[in-house]
This record gives structure tokens, sequence and C-alpha cells, in this order.
């Protein structure tokens, strides 16, 4: 009697996905996750997708960044009439924390375009953008509607999902029924330089 040993598992000749091929164009990895993260990655990778299309860059705030702590001062800065100032130093500001409350799931994107200016969004802006926060009607949000990307104000109104413009130059856009709508994430901060 010959007992015959089978192998399982394990790399084989000639399987798999082949390298350089699909959506990607790039080498892929398989990869376990938990049930509770499947939502969160695959938008993650339809904003990746759509970003190759549409120029746009995606940046995640760097994990081992080091603390830069700033002075902040007790005196407040008037937007009115000008005071004696006071150069009472209070604590030291940290800018990560301050701008980032869930790392993980925070990522910046630069701003395009001009029509978001009523809120404040300027060409070139660096927006702060949070995958973790529920999109609520009325915060600004950064949305992919059938492949292209958009910063808007998001509203929902018995039903009816607008993306609303800050600026009437610019038409809002009206998610009609067999648009493919992904809200990404929230914006939660813009960096803008006044120089």
């Amino acid at each position: 009697m010959t007992l015959k040993t089978q192998q399982h598992g394990g790399a084989r000749a000639g399987a798999g996905r082949k390298i350089n091929s699909g959506k990607f164009k790039e080498d892929t990895k398989v990869m376990r996750i938990p049930s509770s993260l499947v939502d969160r990655v695959k938008s993650t990778l339809e904003l990746y997708k759509s970003q190759l299309k549409a120029d746009v860059q995606v940046q995640i705030p760097a994990y081992d960044a080091s603390s830069v702590l700033l002075p902040i001062f007790t005196s407040r800065v008037q937007a009115g009439f000008p005071s004696p100032a006071d150069d009472h130093l209070e604590d030291t500001l940290d800018l990560n924390k301050h701008l980032i409350q869930h790392q993980e799931a925070t990522f910046f994107v630069r701003a395009q375009g001009d029509s978001m200016l009523g809120a404040g969004i300027h060409q070139g802006d660096i927006l702060i953008v949070d995958k973790a926060l529920v999109a609520k009607s009325g915060r600004i949000v950064i949305a992919v509607i059938d492949g292209e990307f958009t910063v808007k104000r998001l509203h929902k109104h018995k039903g009816v999902i607008t993306l609303k413009a800050e600026n009437p130059e610019f038409k809002d856009i009206l998610i009609k029924e067999g648009s493919e709508l992904i809200v990404w994430g929230v914006v939660t901060s813009v960096i803008h330089q006044y120089l």
C-alpha cells in the first residue's frame, strides 16, 4: 500500500493574480482586515482609484511625527479696536493634537477651484479630512460622485441629497437616482496661508 501525501496551501507556480494587472497598475497584496473596517477600506481604495483619475493628491499625517510645541498666550487678539498686548505665556500648543482627532482616519487634501470660497476654502488650501466622523447634513465633506472628486456642503432633506457650493457662481449638485456617491470624509479644518 502506497500512501500519497497531499500538499495544500503555500505558493504554487503560476497561481495568483498577475503583477501589474487590473485597475491599480501596480503589484497588489492580499490581506485580512476586521469586518468592521471593510467599508472604510473599500472607500479608501475607491478614493485612491479616483485620485489617480482626477490628479488629486491625498496625504496622511505622519504617525511618527515629533511634537512641535508652540507657545500660546493667555491674552486674546482683538478683532476690533487694538488693546495693549499682554505677554503672559499660558501653555504650549501641539497642532497635531489640536487639529487631528482620529489620526488613523485623517487625511490631507489640497483644495482646487473656487466653489467653496464662502466657507473660507480657497484654491491651494490644505483640508484636514476625518473619515471617522459621521457626514451629517450641514457639514463640509469630500465626496466622490461617479468617480469625480469634489468638496461641498452636504445637505439632506426628505430623502434628497444635495452637495451645495459656497459660491453663487457655481451650481449645487443634486444627487440623482443611479448616481454613485461616496461621502469619503468630513472636513474638520482648513489650513490657509495669508502670504
